[in-house]
């Protein structure tokens, strides 16, 4: 192993390494327990480079919601500060720009940088309040029915549900989830299983390379409606359409799935009855309750401040 002590603080790990397999080999001594080996992500301003040159804007806003689309993967590299949000804009509008294409192209990858400085907003206005329920959950169940503690069969992904468990595969050895994938874990997590939304943030924070505090516990409660005005669920039918069935296809539990189901099958059973919620001018208008709920526009949806 050849490492350089000199780009090291003391007491810290060292930052250069002849290789990655020097690193895997320090780490390894360094954390026995921990399970895996290195993430495919690499990092460094040249693989960020490299993976902005690989953007494409009008694809992302066209196929972002299915697990197969062309999503940036910049995030690890935006969340430790390689790439900025300003790099990333200039290099959509560049791009637009050169391949002739109108500014509505990038118009998704645009809201979602906007997003991302959102919740850092969030973040310096709330502190350590992020770790808190902002609102009470609109689920009709009381916040201390929610177990704090993450189940054993999510951590270890043994679920019997092929969908859950390999989410729960790629978190683990990649440090990275589509963000389709994400939604609906947290929403099985704290919806179908009733686990604190709490105990699955800080799970993923231990796993994400690019898990920022800010995002990661305010989408989460997000999810579970308590920075939000309904909670967020889906089907069987909307985590088909957006994976292209490559779960449901080979799952042993597809006659038995939790998820089958209209939405309203779905909300009388995981919902306690609630009064008509009210929408109003701040917050989101609802095109359909698929699109609100379970469509394309369930991964864009945000709570508004």
């Amino acid at each position: 192993m050849t490492a350089d002590p000199a780009q090291a603080s003391p007491g810290d790990l060292p930052k250069r390494f002849a290789s990655r397999q020097a690193l895997e080999t320090l780490l390894t001594t360094a954390f026995p327990d921990a399970e895996g080996s290195l993430s495919s992500v690499q990092g460094g301003r040249k693989a960020a480079e490299r993976q902005l040159r690989q953007m494409d804007a009008k694809r992302y806003g066209r196929s972002r919601n299915h697990l197969a689309g062309a999503v940036t993967r910049l995030s690890p590299y935006i969340r430790h500060g390689v790439l900025t949000l300003a790099e990333v804009r200039d290099a959509v509008f560049q791009q637009l720009k050169d391949r002739q294409l109108q500014r509505d192209d990038g118009s998704k990858l645009i809201n979602e940088l906007g997003w991302r400085d959102f919740w850092q907003r969030m973040w310096d206005d709330l502190g350590d309040g992020i770790h808190d329920d902002q609102e009470e959950m609109k689920t009709g169940h009381d916040a201390a029915s929610y177990s704090r503690e993450l189940p054993d069969d999510i951590r270890e992904g043994r679920t019997g549900l092929t969908c859950m468990d390999r989410f729960r595969d790629e978190l683990v050895s990649s440090g990275w989830l589509h963000n389709h994938a994400r939604m609906w874990m947290a929403g099985y997590l704290v919806h179908w299983r009733r686990v604190h939304w709490k105990a699955g943030a800080d799970w993923f924070l231990e796993h994400l390379l690019d898990g920022d505090p800010s995002s990661n516990h305010l989408s989460w409660q997000w999810v579970a409606s308590s920075f939000s005005h309904k909670p967020y669920f889906f089907n069987r039918g909307n985590l088909e359409r957006y994976s292209d069935g490559r779960y449901c296809k080979v799952c042993s539990s597809a006659e038995q799935c939790p998820f089958e189901g209209s939405y309203d099958q779905l909300e009388n059973q995981l919902f306690a009855p609630q009064p008509a919620i009210r929408t109003n001018s701040n917050r989101r208008t609802n095109k359909t309750r698929d699109r609100g709920r379970g469509g394309a526009n369930a991964a864009l949806a945000r709570p508004k401040r």
